[in-house]
C-alpha cells in the first residue's frame, strides 16, 4: 500500500467532500429529548432535555402553525428521530416536526454555539487542506503535532478539540480567520 492510501478499515479518508450531519454537531452524542409539554397561554413548547435541561421553542418559529380555531391536539417525543425531536398534531389533523438542533438553536445554547462553530471551522480546515499544496507532513512538523492528532483535528465528529487548535491549524493553512462580536438584534 503506498502513500496516502487506505486501507478498506482505516477510517475515513480526509480528502472525502465533508457531509452535514446532525448528530455530528452535539459532542458525537446525540441530544435526547426527555419530556415535551404544549404551554398555550406562552405559546410556547417547554423542551426538557437529557441531564434536566429545560428549554422553550414558541409556536411562532413552527412550519405548521397552531390557530385558535386550529390548537394543539396532541404533543410527543419522536421515537421515530431517536428521541431528537418531537411531533405536534393540530385538531385539524396536521402535523409537523421540530429537531432538538431547531430548539438548541432558538435558544442559543453556549455550548451548542461551541460545538457549532468548532464543526464550521473543521469543514473550513477540511476544504483548506483538501486545497493547499503544502505537504501533510509539513502541516504536522509547523502545528509541532503527530500525525494522529491532525486526524482528529479535521474528524468533524470530535469535539474534545480547542478552538485554539482548530485556529492554529487554519493559520498554518494560511487562513486569516476574525472573530466579529455583535450586540444581540432584538
Amino acid at each position: 500500500m503506498g502513500s496516502g492510501e487506505q486501507d478498506g478499515d482505516e477510517g475515513k479518508g480526509i480528502g472525502q467532500a465533508p457531509r452535514v450531519d446532525r448528530a455530528a454537531r452535539c459532542r458525537g452524542t446525540p441530544m435526547k429529548i426527555r419530556r415535551v409539554l404544549a404551554n398555550n397561554r406562552r405559546k410556547v413548547f417547554e423542551v426538557t432535555l437529557a441531564g434536566k435541561k429545560r428549554l422553550v421553542f414558541p409556536f411562532a418559529r413552527l412550519e405548521v402553525q397552531p390557530t385558535s380555531d386550529d390548537p394543539i391536539a396532541n404533543v410527543y417525543v419522536d421515537r421515530e428521530l431517536g428521541a431528537e425531536g418531537f411531533t405536534y398534531v393540530l385538531k385539524s389533523g396536521r402535523e409537523g416536526t421540530v429537531h432538538v438542533e431547531d430548539v438548541l438553536e432558538y435558544n442559543r445554547d453556549p455550548d451548542h454555539l461551541r460545538d457549532l462553530l468548532l464543526y464550521r471551522l473543521t469543514l473550513e480546515a477540511q476544504k483548506r487542506i483538501a486545497a493547499t499544496r503544502l505537504a501533510r507532513r509539513e502541516i504536522i512538523r509547523r502545528l509541532g503535532t503527530s500525525p494522529t492528532q491532525l486526524y482528529r483535528l479535521l474528524d468533524q465528529t470530535n469535539y474534545r478539540k480547542s478552538v485554539d487548535q482548530m485556529l492554529r491549524l487554519l493559520q498554518v493553512l494560511d487562513c486569516d480567520v476574525q472573530l466579529v462580536v455583535r450586540a444581540k438584534s432584538a
